[in-house]
């Protein structure tokens, strides 16, 4: 007597193209997703009259209200200001640098950071307030 096999039916899913259809979805929400230029401090920004809108272009040096310096999400000490921005303005093709501040430091450290923007390279310097959208 001969027993017969029982064939059995598996069924199997193939998921590649399901991983396919992630990546995709993955990479359009890469792709269409706008990033933040500014960066998440919380500046009360001094105010002026004379405001006008700034480039997009423009290299962008925060402090913050505790004196903190920041370029590019970096936090720079005084003295390391003049190369991180020489190096940024090689490449840059607006020469251009906008100080965002928060309104209450210290004009001493305001004076001391333009200073060191200007010897950097920087043919116009700005000061960031609150009109200013840019």
């Amino acid at each position: 007597m001969r027993f017969r096999q029982k064939q059995q039916n598996v069924d199997t899913v193939d998921v590649s193209p399901l991983i396919d259809m992630v990546f995709i979805l993955l990479i359009f929400f890469m792709v269409t997703t706008t990033f933040v230029k500014d960066m998440q401090l919380e500046l009360n920004r001094p105010s002026a009259a004379s405001a006008s809108l700034a480039s997009t272009k423009v290299l962008r040096v925060y402090i913050d209200n505790t004196s903190e310096i920041y370029i590019d999400n970096q936090a720079l000490k005084l003295w390391a200001i003049q190369s991180k921005l020489r190096d940024l303005l090689k490449t840059s093709t607006e020469k251009s640098v906008l100080v965002i501040t928060d309104g209450d430091i210290p004009v001493n450290v305001l004076i001391d950071v333009i200073d060191e923007v200007k010897m950097s390279g920087a043919k116009d310097v700005a000061v960031s307030t609150t009109k200013e959208m840019g």
